[in-house]
């Protein structure tokens, strides 16, 4: 009997913790509204997969940002961005190393006030400051004094690193210098995300 009472009430405290982390819990268990939920496409390489030489930063790659595409589904059904978007971020990094012996990895590019009504990234985005308001920040290559700019994957012979993307669908424009650090980035963004997405590569150097 005490069995039989312990895995009720295992049941339903799992129950309440799924209904609170799929937005419910309201008077009378009600869910919350619905919200667009972003995701990213891109034809560069399937999500996951391993990263070509041609978005690569090593000798012999050409180290071009990828294209990505920005959707933004209700459930299953295509709809439109938030009507609070301002801007999208998108955050870069390597997860398979580590910095100075810290549990933060490596980052390679970021980029903030990518404009709200973008509908996505084109291949090859230019370095610093760009015409629609883009600013390329912190990351491996403007380090130096140099501008802001995609660098691509780089790691050497040997097992897989995983690359992954973070973009962030923003209710607000960043006031921050292209010199500024991730961790400012990162500050900035917190509070002002209505939507996140990630798309993952593989790569290691022949």
């Amino acid at each position: 009997m005490k069995t039989r009472v312990l895995l009720s009430a295992i049941l339903a405290l799992s129950s309440a913790a799924v209904m609170s982390a799929q937005g419910g819990g309201g008077k009378g268990g009600a869910k919350g509204p619905p919200r667009p939920v972003l995701y990213v496409t891109t034809n560069a390489w399937p999500d996951g997969g391993e990263v070509p030489m041609h978005y690569a930063g090593r000798m012999g790659g050409d180290n071009k940002s990828p294209a990505f595409e920005f959707h933004w589904n209700l459930g299953t059904e295509p709809t439109s961005a938030p009507d609070t978007l301002q801007s999208y971020a998108v955050v870069f990094h390597d997860i398979e190393n580590s910095t100075n012996k810290t549990t933060t990895d490596t980052l390679h590019w970021a980029a903030f006030n990518i404009p709200g009504s973008a509908k996505g990234l084109p291949e090859g985005l230019g370095a610093g400051d760009l015409p629609d308001g883009t600013r390329n920040g912190p990351g491996i290559a403007n380090r130096g004094g140099n501008p802001g700019a995609y660098f691509g994957p780089g790691a050497g012979p040997g097992p897989f690193h995983h690359y992954v993307f973070e973009f962030y669908a923003l209710d607000t424009k960043l006031d921050l210098p292209a010199t500024c650090s991730r961790d400012e980035l990162m500050k900035a963004m917190d509070g002002h995300v209505v939507g996140k997405a990630a798309y993952y590569g593989r790569f290691h150097g022949m």
